[in-house]
């Protein structure tokens, strides 16, 4: 008797480690979708005016410029770097697009100028980085503070406007219900999600962040694959500049503050790890979503903008955190 009774506490025992290991798989997977459905939830209990499709989105719209800058920091990320400057390159952009998106000019020529100089800015970051074998830190912290300058320097310390209105199109436009910039974003994750899990060189990002020696030893161009991720990001960057110039008819010197740590915070929230090898496109949109309706939320119940960033830096170190342990379990 004390044999079966024996045996069937062994047999709970061990259908409850399998309920907890499915338990645990699930949520390793889906934790950050599960945390962005309770956000939701949460807000909908909390106000009314939240839960409706108009609030939805303008949610993902506005966030529509930071999910682009972090999808493009992501790759980065991955490779165990860094980038200070999308803020300061978004600044700079908007005031070069800004002097080419003025009444009478093609639409093209605007698009154009943001997308080169975003491209070489972070030409100059992978340079920096790949070649002249800088610390990320440093070498985008340097081009942050030169970015912001420039644009200082170029627009004179105030706004340009004059934009034509089919300029504007790309940032307030409608084409089937659907706001342009999350049509564009939208794009922009399809293609950086094929690019990551569909090439050999998303495999060689991969490698490199999981370990750079042997991604060495293997063969791989560690050189070229920084340079390809830093320019990249730059490119996204003259995009998310394109875009917001457009939303808001004028080049503002003083834009993008901050943007660079939304975007980082989009990446490691969504399961981006700093230790690098590890982070996906759908978890940094996630990443983006969460502080967008979290943002959102908080503005329609009245909280301080104060409180916002309290909140928000708050959520990062948790997730730094807990991917910090995760880190230390894996050695």
């Amino acid at each position: 008797m004390g044999q079966v009774n024996e045996a069937t506490n062994n047999d709970n025992e061990n259908k409850n480690s399998r309920k907890k290991e499915i338990m645990m798989h699930i949520f390793k997977k889906y934790g950050i979708l599960i945390i962005l459905i309770l956000l939701i939830i949460l807000m909908t209990l909390l106000t009314p005016h939240f839960l409706t499709s108009t609030n939805l989105l303008n949610i993902v719209r506005q966030m529509s410029i930071i999910g682009i800058i972090a999808i493009g920091v992501t790759p980065i990320i991955i490779t165990r770097g860094i980038d200070l400057s999308s803020g300061s390159m978004i600044a700079l952009i908007s005031v070069i697009v800004a002097m080419t998106a003025q009444s009478g000019m093609p639409i093209i020529f605007p698009i154009l100028a943001g997308l080169g100089a975003g491209l070489f800015v972070g030409i100059l970051n992978g340079l920096m980085v790949a070649k002249a074998m800088l610390p990320p830190f440093i070498a985008t912290l340097g081009m942050m503070t030169s970015a912001r300058g420039l644009a200082l320097l170029i627009s004179e310390g105030r706004p340009i406007g004059g934009i034509s209105e089919s300029f504007r199109f790309i940032g307030q436009g409608v084409v089937v219900g659907i706001p342009v910039p999350i049509i564009i974003f939208a794009l922009i994750g399809a293609i950086t999600w094929v690019i990551l899990n569909k090439t050999k060189l998303g495999k060689y990002i991969y490698a490199i962040g999981g370990n750079e020696q042997a991604a060495v030893t293997a063969g791989i161009n560690v050189a070229k694959v920084k340079l390809f991720v830093y320019s990249y990001a730059g490119l996204l960057g003259g995009l998310a500049g394109v875009i917001l110039t457009s939303r808001i008819a004028s080049g503002q010197p003083q834009s993008g503050l901050m943007f660079e740590l939304d975007a980082i915070a989009s990446a490691v929230i969504g399961g981006t790890s700093l230790f690098g090898g590890i982070g996906t496109v759908g978890g940094t949109i996630i990443g983006a979503l969460i502080i967008g309706v979290m943002n959102n939320g908080l503005d329609l119940l009245g909280v301080s903008s104060y409180w916002q960033q309290i909140t928000k830096g708050a959520i990062i170190v948790v997730a730094v955190y807990i991917d910090s342990r995760k880190h230390q379990k894996k050695k």
